[in-house]
């Protein structure tokens, strides 16, 4: 990847200003595009994320699906349906062991997520591809293909029209699982409904900044909005447009410094969460120390 990047930065150097470089190149707009979608969907779905407080179970599912994807890429089959397949079940052997046993969950949560990614480890050194399959640990959105792309299309459409029409039944569910199952919602298929959106977002956000950092795009978007905001609707915006905003200034940092596109994201989305954190109108911790201040 760098050498494709030290190159097409040479050759773009020569006939247009810099600042444009990384938009001359059609892999590099495939890249952005790709990634502002994901970061989109992924935005969307951190507010739910944050409010049910899954931090750890987006961690356990992302992790989880590296084995399938590496099957998925050794049989032939895209990567999108095995990496669901794995996601799904490490949700329904949480569940399973949760039940069976006196073990808290997030220790449950702990104990899977582990197991699978090393797993996905072992897999992936000795399963032999016609593919670097260790772009699955850290993204690799460069070398798209066209099927890829439309896997993640797919994906995304997926995951944003569900969130769409049991938002409001997702809402309760994430404030107050308790009234929401006294009015008759069906809380259990709410759960596992849930974790299977989970499921695919972070097979969608695989392609953008790998297995290891998909987590971030599932957290941080929603944490920094729910410090802007207290209304639900406006977090989901705010939460889709900083993390939009960070994939494709991420992608724009990452070809013109030459760094890695997935911690690039990352620490982007944590920029904007740190300046959420301090300067935040009402959460910010010094507009509290300020109100607190004689």
């Amino acid at each position: 990847m760098t050498d494709l990047l030290i190159s097409a930065t040479t050759i773009s150097s020569t006939s247009i200003p810099w600042w444009l470089a990384p938009f001359s190149h059609q892999f590099m707009r495939n890249a952005l595009m790709v990634s502002a979608l994901v970061g989109g969907v992924c935005g969307l779905l951190s507010c739910y994320m944050t409010l049910k407080g899954w931090a750890l179970m987006g961690d356990a599912v992302s992790h989880a699906v590296m084995p399938g994807v590496v099957v998925s890429y050794a049989v032939g089959l895209p990567f999108s349906v095995g990496a669901f397949a794995f996601g799904v079940g490490s949700v329904a052997l949480i569940g399973f062991v949760k039940q069976k046993s006196r073990l808290k969950e997030d220790t449950i949560i702990g104990l899977v997520f582990t197991g699978f990614f090393a797993l996905g480890l072992v897999l992936v050194t000795k399963i032999r591809s016609n593919q670097d399959l260790m772009h699955i640990l850290f993204g690799s959105s460069l070398g798209l293909s066209t099927n890829d792309m439309w896997q993640t299309l797919i994906i995304s459409g997926i995951v944003v029209a569900i969130l769409l029409v049991f938002r409001r039944d997702l809402m309760l569910f994430c404030f107050d699982p308790t009234h929401a199952r006294s009015i008759g919602i069906n809380t259990g298929f709410l759960h596992y409904l849930l974790l299977s959106v989970l499921s695919l977002a972070a097979v969608a956000g695989l392609q953008t900044v790998g297995i290891i950092l998909v987590v971030a795009m599932l957290i941080t978007p929603g944490a920094t909005a729910y410090l802007l905001t207290d209304r639900f609707d406006w977090m989901t915006y705010l939460a889709i447009i900083s993390s939009t905003i960070s994939c494709v200034l991420g992608w724009y940092l990452c070809f013109l410094l030459d760094i890695p596109p997935g911690g690039c994201i990352v620490l982007v989305q944590t920029a904007i969460f740190l300046l959420a954190f301090l300067f935040a109108p009402r959460y910010g911790i010094l507009k509290v120390h300020r109100s607190l201040a004689p």
